[in-house]
């Protein structure tokens, strides 16, 4: 058998770089999906891609149109020559669009979070020779990412490819899905074989901020993207908000660049990854400010003081040893802690006011 290090991935040569997925989120009408279809075969867009079982978090949304959307991707395929996709959650689904003849299908985060779901997939999917992508999986796991791989290989699949869409944010997440790229990066790294195409859609969750992750996934010389384009996105049953026309999408297409292996491109990597890096600490700080004032408050209904030496001076004592061990010089260490000692004082007097 096979391992992910070795397995061939020559399937991605196929396609001009970089490979672009367009598409509705969600197929909900012949005369959609055609309509959609149509405005991006004429940009040769390679790959058409569809929702027909949509996996709601909550029961009594839009699930999908079901078996009658695979027709629909047949006609787009006979019509226009792309070929076509669609997401699989589960061996029903595979058996479907099996039959209907499907070129591409993928495993959605949610699925891929599953081994369970995954196996099953998998199985059902044996010794084929159709392209199967998997989505990163929802939480930050990419042992489990690449766990779902190995489950695929295992049963003969060999036109293999993963997609990343951000990892799901608790909160104050300047996107959807955080794109946490050093983690796909990682994934990168350890398996450049692997073709890996980018989602912007699903990371961003509104149109503002498509344009620069699609620049970026191709800065970090991704193969690809995956992007979900309606005809009337305000009107769409799914996602509504991430979608953007086809028109719109050729604009973002022509405007975006890929960069040549240069001293360039890598300044680019670095930077991107500096830039998501100083969100999250913004965002920390902001949670640690936030508790500067229940603190003020606290202690204002006690008759408490605001500065506690003694307090203090055990953060700075138990801070030492760990900013050491992260080889973080001393002058910034102590200019930085008591920055934040300074504002958290001036939160907590404001807090008792």
């Amino acid at each position: 058998m096979q391992t992910i290090d070795k397995i061939n991935n020559d399937w991605i040569l196929r396609f001009s770089t970089p490979l672009i997925i367009g598409g509705p989120c969600s197929a909900e009408t012949q005369e959609q999906v055609l309509k959609t279809a149509y405005k991006l075969s004429k940009a040769s867009i390679q790959i058409f891609r569809a929702g027909i079982w949509k996996p709601r978090t909550k029961p009594g949304s839009f699930e999908g149109i079901g078996e009658k959307g695979l027709k629909w991707l047949q006609k787009v395929k006979e019509e226009t020559g792309m070929l076509v996709a669609t997401e699989v959650a589960n061996a029903s689904h595979v058996k479907y669009a099996l039959a209907y003849n499907l070129d591409v299908l993928w495993i959605g985060a949610r699925s891929t979070v599953n081994p369970f779901t995954v196996q099953e997939i998998a199985e059902s999917l044996k010794d084929t020779d159709k392209i199967i992508l998997i989505k990163n999986p929802i939480n930050l796991d990419l042992e489990l990412w690449i766990g779902a791989i190995e489950r695929l290989i295992a049963q003969g699949i060999k036109n293999i490819g993963v997609i990343h869409r951000g990892f799901s944010a608790y909160k104050n997440a300047p996107y959807r899905n955080v794109p946490n790229w050093e983690v796909a990066l990682d994934f990168r790294k350890r398996f450049p074989n692997i073709p890996i195409l980018c989602d912007p859609s699903h990371i961003c969750g509104q149109r503002k901020g498509i344009s620069k992750i699609s620049q970026q996934a191709l800065n970090c010389e991704y193969h690809g993207l995956m992007l979900e384009t309606h005809c009337h996105p305000d009107k769409a049953l799914s996602d509504a908000k991430q979608q953007i026309t086809p028109e719109k999408l050729l604009e973002l297409l022509k405007s975006i660049e890929v960069l040549n292996k240069n001293t360039k491109q890598k300044l680019e990597l670095l930077r991107i990854q500096i830039d998501e890096l100083d969100h999250h600490i913004l965002s920390l700080f902001s949670d640690r400010f936030k508790l500067s004032s229940m603190i003020g408050k606290l202690k204002k209904n006690s008759h408490l003081p605001i500065i506690q030496h003694n307090r203090w001076n055990q953060i700075i004592d138990e801070l030492k040893p760990y900013v050491k061990k992260l080889s973080i010089s001393d002058d910034f260490s102590e200019i930085l802690l008591n920055s934040i000692h300074k504002e958290s004082v001036n939160i907590q007097n404001r807090a008792m006011v």
